[in-house]
């Protein structure tokens, strides 16, 4: 039995609050940015820019689309390109966030226990992080080290545990600097 698919609906991103907030304001935060909040959430990085340009035509058939075919009926449809961004755009950002679940569970995780750790840092050096981005894939390297010898302790001898360990560089106010690790790790 053939399997009943959905209707295709193209979304409006532009109607959303969110895109609205940002098309109508970026430009003033982008000119006010180093006396505003540079101190608080470090130097402005160009990446910010790109990103918020890549999210503006996210979903946009002005900037590049997809004619779909159905081989069965003929009907056509266009379909916008996305800008595949993580972490900003919410549509592009779940979509990457589903399939790397899909791929975790069905490629990499054994059929074992795991469960979540957070690993955080105090705040007096988070500073240092803010400004040379390049320490947190050395945090990430110390946290597995001490995953390893932490349950290396309890596990029989040659036994290492297996990890996945992302880094996230937000808190829960979304703009606060907070870099932090979430680690999956077996148990």
């Amino acid at each position: 039995m053939a399997k009943e698919l959905g209707i295709y609906r193209p979304r409006s991103p532009q109607k959303t609050p969110f895109y609205q907030c940002i098309a109508d304001h970026f430009e003033e935060f982008e000119r006010v940015y180093d006396e505003r909040y540079e101190r608080e959430y470090g130097f402005w990085r160009p990446v910010i820019a790109e990103v918020i340009e890549k999210f503006l035509d996210c979903g946009d058939l002005a900037h590049g689309f997809a004619r779909v075919r159905c081989d069965h009926c003929g009907h056509e449809y266009l379909v916008a390109f996305s800008c595949k961004g993580r972490s900003f755009c919410p549509s592009c950002h779940m979509k990457r966030v589903l399939q790397f679940s899909e791929w975790l569970t069905n490629e990499v995780l054994e059929n074992v226990i795991h469960q979540q750790y957070v690993f955080t840092i105090p705040k007096i050096i988070r500073p240092y992080f803010k400004y040379d981005r390049g320490l947190l894939g050395k945090l990430c390297i110390c946290t597995w080290e001490t995953i390893k010898e932490f349950f290396g302790a309890c596990l029989p001898k040659g036994t290492v545990p297996g990890a996945v360990i992302s880094i996230q560089t937000w808190g829960n106010r979304g703009a606060n600097f907070h870099p932090h690790l979430h680690g999956l790790v077996t148990t």
